[in-house]
């Protein structure tokens, strides 16, 4: 099965599940003697857990041998089959319960989705079709209309869907994140910016690399590239590993001297502009005159809550007063907020210096010298010294020990 196909399930699974759990009833209802093995209860426990595919199957088709004409069983069945990954038996029993209830706009659009999983995508436009046609308000179905007519090329239709679902679901991030990117293949690239942004700050990690993309390059809104770093680091934080890999690209031309000198330059200013930034958040706090650590402010204030993140996002933009705080913290903890020896303080360390920040190798060396954390690797210390100052290497290895 291909992955376009399994996200859609996936996607199809958590919307049907939803949609059929609150508005039907349960099978224990009408077969009470099997009541306790359908809903995977607990006797003595006080509470029930949740029944696994297979029995929730198996007590579904026992109500609905008992209970034929029920249109809500027979889309809890559905769900229940989506679940499994069978989509043509999930798809037979959605039929059904339209066949019994024609007029339920939600049953048609649960049925569109089932076909939308199976790429079957003409017949999911008109069962969506039908949905809206019934109950043309439900921003779900105009959503799911939008994908399928951009997938039958229907570019201008799925456009106006789009926007109908933007009209009755004005925050609806994912809606703005598919406009955006249907505007921008029309040109409409300052329309389409102001759609990312709102997916971006809505959450969606596609839309802030996007956005990130826009502000390098100058394409619907005025170049900026500390806006750019602000916005993959945002992706990145959820993940977005495109983003994480511009990031990677940004910190090697910022310190690289096979970079233009101008390149450079532009690089770490857009790095500083990015942590100066940071200080937006906490309007509270006095910004100094020159360039700062934030992170370390925070500290001296106590707020261990606010300090180690942005100490974090200070040393991924290749904050040097960042980097040693970080590595006091790494080795010492911080009472109850912060062990010692934190992977995420390590995995920033060995991020920055893959990327060829000199204070991030010196660190590593100490923390793989020293075995802290993890175990000693005298040769992988050995190695990070490579390339470092002369002065460095030797203070280095005068603390060490090495010879």
């Amino acid at each position: 099965m291909r992955p376009r196909s399994i996200l859609l399930i996936l996607t199809v699974t958590a919307t049907v599940c939803s949609s059929s759990l609150a508005r039907s009833h349960s099978p224990s209802e009408h077969s009470p003697s099997e009541s306790s093995e359908a809903s995977g209860s607990i006797p003595g426990l006080g509470f029930n857990e949740p029944a696994d595919a297979v029995t929730e199957i198996a007590s579904l088709r026992r109500t609905v041998r008992l209970l034929p004409n029920d249109p809500d069983y027979r889309l809890q069945l559905a769900g229940a089959l989506l679940r499994v990954g069978d989509l043509d038996a999930a798809v037979e029993e959605c039929r059904a319960a339209i066949t019994l209830q024609p007029d339920d706009g939600n049953a048609h659009l649960q049925l569109g989705l089932m076909l939308m999983a199976k790429q079957e995508w003409r017949a999911a436009a008109s069962a969506l079709g039908e949905a809206i046609r019934l109950e043309p308000n439900l921003p779900h179905a105009h959503y799911s209309l939008g994908s399928v007519q951009y997938s039958l090329g229907n570019v201008t239709a799925a456009v106006q869907s789009y926007r109908r679902t933007l009209e009755l679901r004005p925050l609806f991030p994912d809606a703005h994140y598919r406009l955006a990117l249907l505007l921008r293949v029309a040109g409409r690239t300052r329309e389409a910016v102001q759609h990312l942004e709102t997916a971006a700050a809505g959450g969606v990690p596609q839309a802030r690399l996007f956005l990130g993309n826009a502000y390098q390059t100058g394409q619907g809104v005025e170049k900026n590239l500390g806006l750019a770093i602000f916005w993959w680091m945002q992706a990145a934080d959820l993940g977005q590993q495109t983003a994480s890999d511009s990031l990677s690209k940004v910190r090697r031309q910022a310190l690289s001297f096979e970079s233009t000198k101008q390149r450079r330059m532009e690089w770490q200013s857009a790095l500083q502009i990015y942590r100066n930034t940071l200080w937006n958040d906490f309007p509270d706090i006095s910004r100094p005159n020159e360039p700062q650590s934030l992170g370390k402010v925070l500290l001296e204030q106590n707020r261990a809550e606010d300090a180690v993140p942005i100490l974090l996002k200070e040393c991924f933009a290749l904050s040097e007063e960042a980097h040693a705080e970080l590595a006091t913290l790494y080795e010492t903890g911080w009472d109850q907020y912060l062990k010692p020896f934190d992977k995420n303080i390590l995995t920033c360390f060995q991020t920055t210096s893959a990327d060829g920040f000199t204070p991030a190798k010196k660190i590593l060396t100490r923390i793989y010298a020293k075995g802290l954390g993890l175990d000693t690797d005298i040769p992988k210390a050995k190695a990070l010294l490579k390339g470092l100052p002369k002065q460095d290497t030797q203070s280095l290895l005068d603390e060490l020990g090495f010879h």
